[in-house]
């Protein structure tokens, strides 16, 4: 998947920056071609002459030109590779950066490029082990995850200070076959396109403090925008409650109840090509919420009386036009022919049918076990994978049905 990538190489301060000749090496000998961008630190460990050299391009360092009567051609350089790039590979990507790029600092041409990037962004941590297991490092990398960054985990063994322990650029070999993965696994099929994912739960308020709902996490709904963003589409999610990050070149509508959710998915359905509800809307709601907190009365319980939330995937089933639709199926019995039942009740052209009782699968995990059936009868079971890795799997089963 190299051959004809454009890759963004940047490089920062960390001792491990020696190691980028190779790497940039091995990219342009696979076919791809490569921007190197360094930090000016980076240049205490490499010099920019080797880097280009390697590359066969000039490496960029600054933002302006040195001088301010100097001629340059630089324009917005940063935005022409954000859209060039088909994927930017940090690496070794230092603590300083990483907590730069988490708080979207754009202090240099590095940081700037980050933020104008429309291509997977990757990231492989590399500093000694205290720097790297210190709570803040770890609090910005989980921030980046969350975000739709990519992650490659440093390696364990003798670190440079003499201490042994996670901190290790991955061998070449390693990062190599990452970004190929990753490319592999990445398609612009959905350039043009219009996405609506759903995620999370729904609350249904009993009183002005306490709701029904359930433990849906929204993460899986929120790898499907981040895999959907990153295909090209364009992408809208409607969330419920939920503790994350809203995924890169998403719009997202945050909304309480299942009614709420309703009215954000019908209004935005006309326009929309595909949608996948991967939310756990409520199936039912109290008739009658209670408009002050309902007090604990000795020796007295509260009885609630519930309604039919209405069914948003059904009804928007029953008025499609060229729109896909595809559901989810939690099931922690008889799966299959739910599932089966669904597909064909509301109309869709895909249902993702899970488990949350199955290892791998429960509300909250970052993997998950899905089995996919199409309308036309296929049936794909996949193994325990990211939940990332699950939303290309999907996209990849229902992107043929979206008209061209």
């Amino acid at each position: 998947m190299l051959a004809g990538k454009h890759i963004v190489l940047g490089v920062t301060g960390g001792i491990a920056a020696y190691k980028t000749a190779w790497l940039v090496r091995e990219f342009v000998k696979a076919g791809a071609e490569v921007q190197v961008v360094m930090t000016r630190s980076s240049m205490q460990f490499v010099t920019p002459l080797t880097l280009s050299t390697l590359s066969h391009r000039e490496v960029i360092i600054d933002m302006f030109p040195t001088a301010p009567d100097q001629g340059t051609d630089q324009r917005t350089r940063h935005i022409d590779l954000g859209m060039w790039a088909d994927v930017m590979l940090i690496a070794p990507a230092t603590a300083n950066t990483i907590a730069k790029v988490a708080n979207g600092l754009a202090d240099d041409f590095l940081g700037t490029l980050v933020l104008a990037l429309r291509a997977p962004l990757v990231l492989a941590p590399s500093m000694d082990v205290d720097m790297y297991m210190n709570e803040t490092t770890q609090q910005n990398i989980d921030t980046l995850k969350e975000r739709g960054c990519f992650i490659i985990d440093p390696e364990s063994g003798e670190l440079a200070s003499g201490l042994a322990g996670p901190g290790r650029l991955p061998e070449i070999s390693t990062l190599l076959a990452y970004v190929d993965k990753l490319l592999d696994g990445v398609h612009r099929d959905l350039t043009g396109k219009r996405v609506l994912v759903t995620a999370g739960p729904t609350y249904e308020p009993i009183d002005p403090v306490r709701f029904l709902g359930n433990r849906s996490s929204g993460k899986m709904g929120f790898a499907l925008a981040n895999a959907a963003g990153l295909r090209g589409a364009d992408v809208t999610l409607v969330s419920g409650p939920v503790a994350l990050r809203t995924p890169r070149n998403t719009r997202r509508i945050n909304v309480q109840t299942a009614l709420e959710m309703q009215s954000a998915v019908h209004k935005e359905f006309p326009t929309t090509d595909l949608v996948i509800m991967a939310a756990a809307v409520a199936d039912f709601t109290p008739v009658s919420p209670a408009t002050e907190k309902i007090k604990r009365e000795p020796n007295r319980g509260v009885v609630l009386e519930l309604k039919k939330n209405p069914d948003i995937l059904k009804s928007l089933g029953e008025q499609k036009t060229h729109q896909v639709l595809v559901g989810f199926a939690l099931e922690t019995n008889n799966g299959p022919e739910n599932a089966l039942h669904k597909l064909a009740d509301k109309h869709l052209g895909a249902i993702v049918l899970n488990n949350p009782k199955e290892e791998g699968a429960a509300f909250g995990d970052d993997t998950n076990v899905v089995t996919i059936i199409m309308a036309d009868g296929q049936v794909d079971r996949l193994p325990r994978m990211s939940k990332f890795d699950v939303a290309n799997k999907i996209l990849d089963r229902v992107v043929p049905l979206v008209k061209q």
